[in-house]
């Protein structure tokens, strides 16, 4: 008869040998790890230059021309007022952008959970005498650590871009691992949905359909791209409580501001604890949705 620390060890075991196979599987393969890092740079590099906003802003406007400080000036009042403060536009999109890879990730990662259904490996593991829980939560780490090292490729990339991201005065390492806490946490919660959903569908079409259907307007009413403040009241309401907008901004904080003052502290804390509480209630909800799709039938 097994005792409590020996079915706690045994479920470590389990998620430990599931996790390292699909990593392995990961990192052994070029062809899809290469991907991610063309993907931080084109976002980064191609969407951070050409949807510039102050880049459109006009140097003669009704015949009164802009000298070259001025219309600096102009531009740096845009990314000031508009876009809390950031010296370009490219260290206000890229908290945004390393949110957009963790949610494309997280929704398409559960592909090869599909594939070990339909190739006969779910049905092997679910034979043996494993943990549903530690096929559950192993599907949500590997697609967490894939996530994640492609968010760290996309901030080292902003930094070394020229006139890309750069750092408020004082970033140092407690802010390094405090943004990235903040996008872990939301890493955490979409993997716990997305994980339960990949578990639940018996077709990759099926799991295609229904991310595309979901991962869109999470995207596009958040803060991920532009700030809130020229929203409809209708989209900013929703923008309020999207997780998306709250991990961007309390990665933002950090990063544009470096030390920041006792209210922008009291904002990150409020940010963390709302990403916090959804990660907890993500995660309770996709393990009984996923146990419920692996229960014999």
């Amino acid at each position: 008869m097994l005792t409590s620390g020996g079915r706690q060890a045994d479920l470590l075991g389990d998620l430990s040998a599931l996790t390292r196979r699909a990593l392995l599987k990961w990192i052994r393969n070029p062809a899809a790890v290469l991907p991610g890092f063309f993907t931080a740079l084109f976002y980064i590099a191609l969407f951070g230059n050409s949807f510039n906003p102050t880049g459109i802003v006009p140097s003669n406007i009704n015949g009164f021309q802009l000298t070259s400080s001025e219309l600096e000036e102009v531009k740096t009042a845009i990314l000031s007022q508009t876009f809390g403060g950031a010296a370009t536009y490219i260290s206000y999109l890229t908290a945004g952008i390393i949110c957009l890879i963790l949610v494309f990730n997280m929704a398409f990662g559960g592909i090869d959970l599909v594939l070990d259904r339909q190739l006969g490996f779910l049905n092997t593991i679910l034979a043996a005498p494993i943990s549903r829980a530690s096929i559950y939560f192993s599907g949500v780490i590997q697609n967490m650590v894939k996530a994640m090292a492609l968010g760290f490729i996309t901030f080292a990339v902003a930094i070394l871009l020229p006139n890309g991201l750069m750092l408020g005065k004082g970033f140092g390492v407690v802010d390094f691992v405090g943004a990235f806490g903040a996008l872990a946490l939301l890493a955490f919660a979409l993997s716990c949905v997305f994980t339960a959903l990949a578990l639940s569908v018996k077709s990759i079409d099926s799991l295609v359909a229904i991310v595309n259907f979901a991962t869109f307007p999470l995207v596009f009413t958040s803060t991920a791209l532009f700030p809130a403040a020229d929203f409809p009241s209708w989209l900013k309401a929703i923008s309020n409580f999207n997780p998306i907008t709250k991990a961007c901004n309390a990665a933002r904080l950090l990063m544009i501001n470096g030390m920041l003052s006792s209210s922008q502290q009291i904002s990150f804390g409020w940010d963390l604890a709302y990403l916090a509480a959804f990660a907890v209630a993500m995660g309770v909800v996709g393990y009984l949705a996923a146990n419920k799709a692996l229960a014999p039938r």
